[in-house]
């Protein structure tokens, strides 16, 4: 994959975040990818694999929210396996804080799919609007 087609295919993830769907971006993990927040919050760590990635951070993360979690994209930039996007995003949570952080994502990507991907961010908001990290079971 080229420059072009690894930041068609993220832009592609980030329209769909924007409209408030995530699958694309689910989808496009590798099933060995990792996810690595920056910082020293609760939320602070690498995540190893999508099945981690979602059972560990977005399940959890999620269940958090009261409305549908939409993104606002702002620029991406693309230089081989690696595209950078700074977006933001803003939604309530159930504990009746407002989540509206602001996030820079570098992806690396390997044969169409998201091998890495490295989240920096407003780690004092994440510390005030969310509570630590508990695993939801699906069921």
């Amino acid at each position: 994959m080229n420059t072009i087609e690894n930041k068609a295919i993220v832009q592609h993830i980030h329209e769909e975040l924007d409209k408030g769907n995530g699958r694309p971006f689910v989808e496009s993990l590798a099933d060995d990818a990792s996810w690595k927040l920056e910082g020293s919050t609760a939320w602070s760590r690498t995540y190893q694999g999508k099945k981690a990635i979602r059972e560990e951070l977005l399940d959890p993360l999620f269940a958090q929210f009261a409305a549908p979690y939409r993104s606002r994209t702002e620029r991406i930039i693309a230089e081989g396996d690696r595209v950078v996007v700074l977006f933001s995003g803003d939604v309530p949570t159930k504990a009746g804080k407002r989540y509206n952080n602001r996030y820079c994502y570098v992806y690396r990507l390997e044969g169409g799919k998201v091998k890495e991907l490295t989240e920096y961010f407003d780690t004092a908001l994440v510390q005030e609007a969310l509570q630590p990290p508990t695993v939801v079971h699906a069921g």
